[in-house]
């Protein structure tokens, strides 16, 4: 059953929490923090396409240069989460700005694949740290109301991810270069460097708490908590490896693919920003299921739609993802609060883990794909660095258009199987809370 019971009284905790320590500025920090992971991923898939272009890099290049964000994270957030306890959450943020920083100065800098990949792996690895810090401490800060305000705080990630390719969409009409670009996030960087660094924090709930490493770590064999890092593979690859690659796959479908994300994003902005009165009506459990259910069918418009029937779908898409990542967090924070920061930080590495191993895979499957509708014996890199205008280029266009789709309703596959893994979460639910009623 799950240990669904706050270690003390909220009043307690709350009043346990020196009173030195600003709650609401700390959580705007974090949201800061967030703004600049998530800046990274929109103003990298709005500049990923340019970047290919400007370095001569392929498919499968360019999946390998991205996934590097997804692999640099959860290397940090599983590093930061068995530490976080030890050196404390401010530490750890003050290395995220320092990663942050050197990243983004050498992707500015960049000059070829190596480059790109190592400012990527160093990005990654900061995003990995803001999260692996201040998951924790946004439920340290608001034990009575974790789920709701991690979906407060992670509507920062889509909110950051609409700003970043607005931003690229405003930069590409006007004539601005990736350089500045990319620059734009060193604004959020510095604020969130210097917030943290004037403010005092709270220790850790699970060591506020009295909760032993060792109970911390056997919490973690719990049946339930295994179920979860599984399902987590499916909720992340769903929405961050289709929302990282949409301008990749979509860019020959549609004019505006960049657009696509736009909107999921903004949707998801929309629905984090209420998320209090649907995770109180539906329990989280019962938002997981509904989340999966409508992002299969926005998937599934999105690969067989064509017009304007795509925006419909990265609207219903947007509908379903939403709540995926603050509520898989929230849902193990609250059901089995004692595996404490590093059962979130887990979560959140297997997440991001799952979804690099997946970008690296899809790179070389969609350039395979793309292979298979090109002239027998065509070589990949002479179609992609065709003249433009030609009937080699028209053919590559051509190829590319009838390949992204394909990846997408590949990825399909992922949310009907969590479908019915949501369905069987809220039946256990709904049995343990009988039983512990019954008690």
């Amino acid at each position: 059953m799950p240990a669904n019971q706050p270690y003390k009284s909220h009043k307690n905790y709350l009043t346990i929490m020196q009173a030195s320590i600003q709650r609401n500025k700390l959580f705007i920090a974090s949201c800061l923090a967030l703004l600049v992971t998530s800046l990274s991923f929109g103003i990298r898939a709005g500049v990923l396409n340019q970047q290919g272009i400007d370095f001569h890099l392929n498919a499968s290049q360019l999946g390998t240069i991205a996934a590097t964000a997804f692999w640099g994270f959860p290397l940090a957030v599983i590093f930061g989460g068995i530490v976080v306890d030890i050196i404390g959450m401010k530490k750890l943020l003050v290395m995220a700005f320092i990663f942050h920083l050197a990243g983004i100065l050498l992707t500015i800098f960049a000059n070829g694949f190596w480059s790109l990949f190592i400012s990527t792996l160093l990005i990654g690895i900061a995003n990995g740290t803001v999260e692996a810090a201040c998951n924790p401490l946004v439920t340290s800060l608001f034990p009575d109301n974790k789920t709701t305000k991690l979906n407060h705080f992670h509507l920062w990630f889509p909110g950051g991810i609409v700003i970043g390719t607005l931003l690229v969409f405003l930069f590409n009409k006007i004539g601005l270069n990736i350089q500045i670009q990319v620059g734009v996030m060193l604004i959020p960087t510095f604020l969130y460097g210097y917030l943290f660094s004037k403010l005092e924090f709270p220790k850790t709930e699970r060591v506020e708490s009295g909760v032993s490493t060792k109970e911390m770590y056997a919490s973690l064999l719990n049946p339930l908590f295994f179920f979860m890092i599984i399902c987590m593979f499916g909720t992340a690859i769903t929405e961050l490896f289709t929302g990282q690659w949409i301008d990749v796959l979509l860019k020959n479908v549609t004019d505006n693919a960049i657009l696509l994300l736009t909107i999921e994003t903004g949707v998801m902005v929309l629905g984090r920003a209420f998320a209090e009165p649907v995770v109180h009506k539906f329990s989280p459990q019962g938002v997981l299921l509904i989340s999966t259910v409508l992002a299969a069918i926005g998937l599934y418009m999105l690969g067989h739609a064509t017009g304007n029937l795509l925006f419909i779908g990265a609207v219903v898409f947007g509908m379903g993802v939403c709540y995926f990542w603050p509520t898989m967090l929230g849902f193990v924070s609250e059901n089995l609060p004692r595996t404490g920061a590093v059962g979130i930080n887990l979560m959140g590495g297997a997440g991001m883990f799952a979804v690099s191993v997946y970008m690296m895979f899809m790179g070389g499957f969609y350039d395979g794909l793309v292979m298979k509708k090109l002239p027998a014996g065509a070589n990949l890199a002479d179609y992609s660095n065709a003249t433009a205008g030609s009937e080699m280029a028209k053919a590559f266009a051509d190829a590319k258009t009838a390949a992204g789709p394909e990846i997408i309703n590949v990825t399909l596959i992922i949310p009907i199987v969590l479908t019915v893994a949501f369905i069987g979460l809220n039946l256990y639910m709904r049995k343990a809370k009988k039983a512990s009623l019954t008690i």
